[in-house]
């Protein structure tokens, strides 16, 4: 997810000032050993869910990707996530929660929608079959695809729709969009079993020192217009390198303390977080600048971050 203009709108509306949005870990006596340490513990106790980045170097939206290099790729998440989330299921796409399922892995599997009508068409039927042979948890139908106008609120119902009526009815089904969405259109969430929720600080020109207390107010927004529904975060992170952002700036160690902010409230409050993202992903730089390509706990040539100066395995 790239910024979107239309959050200031909505961010307007939080309520900052509530005392329930504490800001998190005191990282202010802490070395820079000490908070790679803290993230690497964290990590190796192991995350709720992340995103599952598709494409090397070179690699982007629309190239066929190899069952063996979602294998690899897979296989290096494995011990440190319960969920991956997939975001298509065709062009090598499909293979992520066939091979997840061998490892033990849940799968938040996604159809991506968008102005193609024959891909969204192969994209829902994918879905579908995916769910009935039992390789799906969760079943998503859509990301941002209102805020990018590709498809109308009707034509998004219809495929939710579509999709609900056809899969295992023990599948839940969601739609993936930012937190106010679901406030704006109430027919969606209504539509959701459950309510699938990007929340992005770093977009909304969050500082670091109050980026959790503001995904906090994120999601409790969308808590609230989900009136009961579980809502799991989708996507959430905070880049490594690259551009600022307002009062968000991208380093090594601002995206440790995101990470670790994350991961202790996600325990904490038994929140399900899917962070975004796993690997580097360079096909990024030109829909968000240099800033898209910086998002991964590993690199773009699959090597964990932030290890440098940190005790050696033996």
């Amino acid at each position: 997810m790239s910024f979107r203009t239309d959050y200031y709108k909505y961010a307007d509306s939080i309520d900052y000032a509530n005392s329930d949005y504490s800001n998190g870990y005191n990282f202010e006596e802490k070395s820079a050993t000490e908070i790679k340490s803290l993230f690497h513990e964290l990590l190796n106790q192991g995350m709720h869910g992340i995103c599952f980045s598709m494409y090397e170097e070179g690699q982007r939206p629309g190239d066929i990707i190899s069952e063996e290099q979602v294998r690899r790729r897979l296989e290096i998440l494995a011990p440190y996530t319960q969920w991956v989330r997939s975001f298509s299921c065709i062009e090598g796409n499909e293979f992520i929660p066939k091979i997840a399922r061998e490892l033990g892995i849940k799968t938040l599997v996604g159809a991506w929608l968008g102005d193609d009508a024959e891909k969204n068409e192969k994209e829902i039927a994918a879905l579908i079959q995916l769910c009935k042979e039992g390789f799906v948890d969760i079943a998503a139908v859509g990301n941002e695809v209102m805020y990018r106008k590709d498809l109308t609120e009707d034509e998004l119902l219809g495929f939710i729709a579509k999709v609900r009526a056809e899969i295992p009815s023990h599948i839940p089904v969601g739609y993936v969009d930012a937190y106010y969405e679901f406030t704006i259109k109430p027919r969606i969430t209504e539509a959701c079993d459950v309510i699938l929720t990007n929340c992005y600080p770093y977009w909304e020109g969050s500082t670091i020192e109050y980026s959790l207390a503001h995904m906090k107010s994120m999601f409790y927004q969308a808590l609230g217009a989900g009136q009961g529904k579980k809502v799991i975060i989708t996507e959430t992170g905070w880049p490594s390198q690259g551009e600022s952002f307002r009062d968000s700036h991208p380093s090594p160690e601002n995206a440790m303390k995101y990470f670790i902010n994350t991961q202790l409230w996600s325990k904490e409050a038994n929140i399900d977080v899917f962070y975004f993202s796993s690997f580097d992903e360079s096909w990024k730089v030109g829909p968000e600048g240099e800033v898209g390509a910086h998002w991964g706990i590993w690199d773009k040539n699959e090597k964990l971050k932030y290890t440098e100066g940190l005790p050696q395995k033996s």
